[in-house]
């Protein structure tokens, strides 16, 4: 007897059930291929390179597809040949990107440290990287430093006006912070090389004011004028609510408390602070549950979709980080589309691809990587583990399954990114976004109702305001209270090599995840000595908490004398003055990782600075010597040419009024002008910098007694702009009494170091001299209490670590 034939819905589920499962990966192999290619090939390589690269990659792959041994080329032959074209068609368009920006005299200029007019558009809304007298749990006073991007369309140097076409990244005080979005302005700059491989051709730093010589359209003016009624309608809210709501809805965190921002960080909820695909998702998502509500037919809803996305985007800026944000909300609206979910991983694909035509430079972004990243997970894993989840919950909460995998497959993925920026792998994260994530759409949603409230009347819109800062509030918490949870993270190797460890172990570990769940059940006590072998290896070792990732100056612990290093390249750096131990400064310089030493700087010729020179030689390149034209003692003076002539290093003195350039970092020479024989001669003759490296300057003040230090504050206040903004001090002396309190008022940063030996017989640091760094809200670091200092730049601001409070378990940080 023949079998019944199925009738058409059973074929129709027979055919569907399997597409739906079937995840797509043909495009998301040749874009995990390309993606490093372009951010660690392409954007390195000579443009010359490039260009070559894509034409092998494009002929390779035409001769794959075209070969006639078979019909049709076979799956492989046409996974490599899609790999191959995806890799010369963002080739082609980096080399493109690459050779417009380099068109012009400006990466020519810069390279020469050249002062400049520039006239150009302002790219991205100022923002603040260091704050002046920020307070815990509240916001900074006034933030003393801005960077600023800058599309350069006429660069005048040397004479000349050139046409070009090239991003800068400009650094300037708070005249800068008042600039719009889309202004175009003209300024008077000088203009620094950028890192290989940056997104900007140039950094710069301005000589005066910007002027603003026009302003953006009425669309965007009427955006610009919604976004400061939304401000003005939450202005009224707790500081956490305050910063929260508008970073949620238009991106603007300048009013986001600095530790708030590193509580999410730790906690890995920043992303929440700022808008994301997730929050795109929730508008659109939002807009199409109204649609539904309001009876809009279907084949509209694609419009609306469309008018509320260009909306948002408008009302966030169309930044990059808005742009993509709103690229991957689209992908992430298919994700949750049941009946759509198979074209996530695709779309995805297209969508990165597309992104890295329209900017190779995302491929180098970590706000990029973890989006696109995120949206992975959420596409693999997110209905798999939350049907596997489900089925372990009780009946009636096993619909909370999805919801808990969310989460968890975001941080799966997201950890090996997330590692190099805060050096850790964070096990409360998971936790803490579960927490907080019921309380995103209500905030984010009810924020965009305040926004376009406000336009009628910004009273109305501020009570309504409140309706918003309640989950805002409730995120704070939860950020606050798992940012010092016990337990809360692991320190891990911040380099490359950690984080790609960190990938390999966590893919191994969802591949082998359900193996070893059956394992651990059938023999629990086996499963519980491999639980503890794993945390025994993950006990914090120096080697992995020490140097924090993203360093850029550390006073070493060399005793009671001073040995400070800046960061110039990832095995490079400057070393300032070398302490009275060869030993001390050789042991620091190893744990730092420094082969090469670009420039040694001896502030003067006392003992307790320049005796420890031959240990930062040991076994190291050292390209030149700068010394204070005080050559006094005579004896270490001349002890010190004598080591520099043996090791072949030329010697130059330094005298105020110089600049220097040493890669990405630039200084400006104070002191000395001349001899000052009242006080200590060589004290008085140091040699007193300001280094302006990653976005902030450090204030070097040597051994300086009174009488110098009153000649540097004049040189200050004679003139400002040069000076700048002091975000760091290196207190003179290791805190001697001996000191100018007018030298602390002209820095504005509370941020200071004090390099200085344990039970010293000078009694330094004086007491006298660190009340009057209290009075002034110094925030003082000392190497006799903490050991070698490191100060790291991060989104936040600086944070400062010691590697003695690290071993031991604690991390004091700065604002």
């Amino acid at each position: 007897m023949r079998p019944a034939a199925p009738s058409d819905e059973q074929a129709r589920t027979r055919r569907i059930v399997p597409v739906e499962r079937r995840v797509d990966l043909r495009l998301l192999v040749p874009v995990l291929v390309a993606w490093p290619c372009i951010a660690f090939g392409a954007l390195l390589a000579p443009v010359t390179g490039v260009w070559c690269g894509s034409a092998v990659a494009t002929l390779v792959a035409a001769m794959l597809v075209g070969r006639r041994t078979r019909p049709r080329p076979g799956p492989r032959r046409r996974l490599v040949a899609l790999t191959l074209a995806v890799i010369a068609l963002l080739l082609v368009s980096a080399a493109g990107h690459r050779t417009v920006r380099s068109t012009g005299p400006l990466e020519e200029l810069a390279s020469e440290g050249a002062v400049v007019t520039i006239r150009g558009t302002v790219l991205a809304e100022p923002r603040a990287v260091a704050e002046r007298g920020a307070r815990p749990g509240g916001e900074a006073s006034a933030p003393a430093r801005f960077v600023v991007r800058v599309d350069v369309a006429e660069v005048l140097g040397r004479g000349t006006t050139t046409a070009v076409s090239a991003p800068v990244l400009v650094i300037g005080g708070v005249e800068w912070g008042s600039l719009a979005w889309h202004d175009d302005i003209r300024a008077v700059v000088r203009l620094g090389p950028s890192e290989p491989g940056d997104d900007v051709v140039a950094v710069a730093k301005p000589k005066g004011s910007p002027q603003v010589t026009g302003r953006p359209g009425p669309v965007l003016d009427a955006a610009a004028d919604v976004r400061a009624r939304f401000r003005a309608a939450t202005a009224a809210l707790p500081a956490d609510a305050r910063g929260l709501v508008p970073a949620l809805v238009i991106g603007d965190t300048s009013r986001t408390p600095v530790d708030l921002t590193q509580a999410m960080l730790d906690t890995g909820m920043s992303h929440l602070s700022a808008v994301s695909g997730s929050n795109v998702t929730l508008v659109l998502a939002a807009a199409m549950g109204g649609c539904g509500l309001l009876g809009v037919r279907r084949r509209f809803r694609p419009a609306v979709a469309l008018a509320v996305l260009v909306g948002f985007v408008t009302l966030a800026h169309p930044e990059p980080s808005v742009v993509r944000a709103a690229v991957m909300g689209c992908v992430g609206l298919l994700a949750l589309s049941t009946s759509r979910r198979q074209a996530g991983v695709p779309a995805l694909s297209g969508a990165v691809t597309v992104l890295l035509v329209w900017d190779p430079w995302l491929a180098r972004s970590y706000g990029f990587a973890l989006s696109s990243v995120a949206t992975l997970g959420l596409l693999l894993f997110a209905q798999p583990w939350g049907r596997a989840i489900g089925r372990r919950l009780p009946p009636r909460m096993a619909r909370l399954g999805p919801v808990l995998a969310v989460p968890v497959a975001a941080q799966a993925v997201c950890t090996p990114i997330v590692v190099p920026l805060q050096g850790s792998v964070s096990l409360i994260a998971v936790v803490a976004n579960l927490l907080a994530a019921p309380l995103v759409a209500p905030t984010t949603i009810v924020g965009v109702a305040v926004a376009l409230l406000s336009v009628a009347g910004v009273g109305a819109a501020g009570w309504v305001a409140w309706g918003a800062a309640l989950p805002a509030l409730g995120i704070a918490r939860v950020a606050r209270v798992c940012a010092d949870a016990p337990f809360g993270s692991v320190d891990w190797d911040g380099s490359a090599a950690g984080a790609a460890l960190l990938a390999v172990a966590t893919a191994l570990l969802i591949a082998l995840g359900p193996w070893l769940w059956h394992r651990s059940r059938l023999r629990p006590m086996l499963a519980v000595a491999v639980v503890l072998v794993i945390s025994a290896f993950a006990v914090p070792t120096a080697p992995l908490v020490w140097p924090p990732t993203g360093w850029v100056l550390v006073a070493c612990d060399v005793g009671q004398g001073d040995g400070l290093v800046v960061r110039t390249g990832p095995d490079r750096g400057i070393v300032v003055d070398a302490g009275p131990d060869p030993g001390l400064i050789d042991g620091c310089l190893d744990r730092l990782g420094v082969a090469a030493v670009d420039v040694v700087v001896l502030t003067h010729f006392h003992a307790d600075h320049v005796d420890g020179l031959p240990g930062v030689l040991e076994g190291r390149r050292v390209g030149e010597l700068l010394v204070s034209p005080v050559a006094d003692p005579p004896g270490e003076s001349a002890q010190t040419a004598r080591t520099a002539d043996d090791a072949h290093i030329p010697v130059h003195s330094l005298h105020a009024g110089q600049s220097i350039a040493v890669g990405p970092v630039m200084a400006e020479v104070w002191w000395p002008a001349r001899r000052i024989d009242a006080g200590s001669v060589p004290n008085n003759g140091s040699v007193v910098l300001t280094l302006h490296v990653s976005g902030i300057t450090v204030l070097l003040a040597g051994d300086i007694e009174r009488e110098a230090a009153a000649e540097v504050v004049r040189r200050a206040r004679a003139d400002p702009v040069r000076w700048g903004t002091i975000d760091v001090l290196k207190v003179a002396h290791h805190g001697s009494s001996n000191r100018d309190d007018r030298l602390l008022d002209e820095v504005d940063g509370r941020l200071a170091v004090i390099s200085v030996g344990e039970d010293n017989d000078y009694g330094h640091p004086a007491p006298s001299t660190l009340h009057a760094l209290a009075q002034r809200g110094f925030e003082v670091h000392r190497t006799d209490i903490e050991g070698d200092v490191a100060f790291v730049v991060t989104a936040a601001g600086i944070v400062v670590r010691g590697r003695d409070a690290t071993l031991a378990g604690t991390t004091p940080a700065a604002p």
